[in-house]
Order: structure tokens, then sequence, then C-alpha cells
């Protein structure tokens, strides 16, 4: 059906579709946040990158899987991908500010030390790579074996084991130094 010379398609399964996003976004909403919080760790950062992921699938609906596993592996992906754009066009920025470290209050409730360790581990995981920091981040925090983030990140398991010995030496390394400038 055409309106003003432009193909529109069926209303009946643009609305099915629609509605499937709205199930999928009540579903995947929280996940995805607090992946794209440990990936970015700015808060709104993560709810724009979480929106953009969406906004991505509202806008290619016929791309998006209609299975539950599938649909989540895909906006996963997304939100990866959103991500690393995000870090590519901000890497110089990044990279300073990953190498000058802002101080930073502790929490009222924190320990000088637990304050420091944590500004420290998030200045590392800032200096991994995206795909790097999303295997981390899904496998070390989140406790996701290999075989599940393969499947969210759409790569292979050898791969999923690579990234995350790449980014556990290059932790050690950089976690390493910074101790011993600590001390």
């Amino acid at each position: 059906m055409t309106i003003d010379g432009q193909s529109t398609p069926d209303t009946q399964t643009r609305g099915l579709a629609v509605e499937e996003l709205g199930t999928l976004f009540d579903r995947q909403y929280r996940r995805l946040y607090a992946l794209a919080r440990r990936l970015c760790h700015d808060g709104d950062e993560a709810q724009d990158l979480v929106q953009e992921t969406f906004l991505r699938a509202a806008r290619k609906l016929e791309t998006v899987p209609r299975d539950t596993a599938h649909a989540e592996a895909w906006l996963v992906r997304v939100l990866v991908n959103l991500s690393r754009d995000r870090t590519r066009r901000q890497s110089v920025r990044r990279r300073h500010a990953a190498e000058l470290i802002p101080g930073r209050e502790a929490e009222a409730s924190e320990s000088e030390d637990a304050a420091v360790a944590r500004v420290t581990v998030h200045a590392g995981l800032s200096r991994l790579t995206t795909r790097q920091r999303a295997v981390v981040v899904l496998h070390e925090l989140e406790g996701l074996p290999t075989a599940r983030i393969a499947e969210l990140l759409g790569i292979h398991r050898v791969t999923v084991r690579w990234h995350l010995s790449a980014a556990r030496r290059q932790l050690a390394k950089w976690l390493g130094a910074a101790t011993e400038g600590t001390t």
C-alpha cells in the first residue's frame, strides 16, 4: 500500500512488532542499563546508550529476532557496538581522562582504601577496548559463562576467552603499575 507515493508497512504487522518491542523493552531494560552502566560508568551516558539501542531496534524492527533469547543477544550486540562507536569518537578525551584519574571523594560509607581501589579498577576498565570491557563485565561482574557471552556478543567462545585473557593481562599490568606508584 502506498501513501503519497511512499510505501508503508501493513499496520497490523507493524502494530504487532511495536507491541513486541514494548514487551522486549519491559523485559530487557534493566539488564541492558546495568551492562551499559558498567561499560561507560556514567548513568546519563548509560541511559543514552540504552535509548539509542531501542531506537535502533524501533527503526529496524524487521531485523530484531522474535525469539526472546536471540532478541536479547541482538540488543546486547547493538549496545556494545554503540558503546564502541562512542569510545572511538571520544578516544582522545577518554585516553587522557583515564591517565589523569580525577580526585574523587570517597562516600561516607566507604573507606579511603576501598574508594582508591574502586577508582583504580574503574580507570583500568576504562582503558580496555569496548569488546574486552564488555567481556570482562559480563564474565567477572555478571557471572556469565563464556558460552553465553559468545552468544550475546555474536562471537566464538574462543574469541571470548581470548578477550578475557588479554583483558586480564592488561588489567594486571595496569593495576600492578598503579599499586607500585602508591607504595
